[in-house]
């Protein structure tokens, strides 16, 4: 089973995008790898504020990171997921639809 199969699990990425910080965060990420150097300086938050969002992503299993020498890079676990972002972005408000059709 994959990683999201679970309700419970469903609902912790949720959760974890819930705040614009982390749905920011997620957004910048998904046009590639990020050092954790070049998100604090996209941010107006301190580094402890920064790592815990992260800390926040990475629970819910929605950023994988790894440590290269001093640097801390940060990447989607799971990209597909920002397709939603592409549904929320093209929903008509009138029709309450998503542009896809559904």
């Amino acid at each position: 089973m994959g990683k999201f199969s679970s309700l419970d699990a469903k609902v912790a990425v949720f959760k974890a995008l819930a705040h614009p910080t982390r749905l920011r965060i997620v957004q910048d990420l998904a046009e590639g790898e990020l050092c954790v150097c070049v998100l604090l300086e996209s941010f107006p938050i301190d580094m402890s504020t920064l790592s815990r969002h992260l800390s926040v992503l990475k629970n819910a299993g929605v950023v994988d990171c790894e440590k290269r020498g001093k640097n801390v890079y940060y990447r989607l676990a799971c990209p597909c997921l920002t397709r939603i972002f592409d549904c929320l972005d093209a929903l008509d408000a009138d029709a309450k639809r998503c542009a896809c059709g559904r």
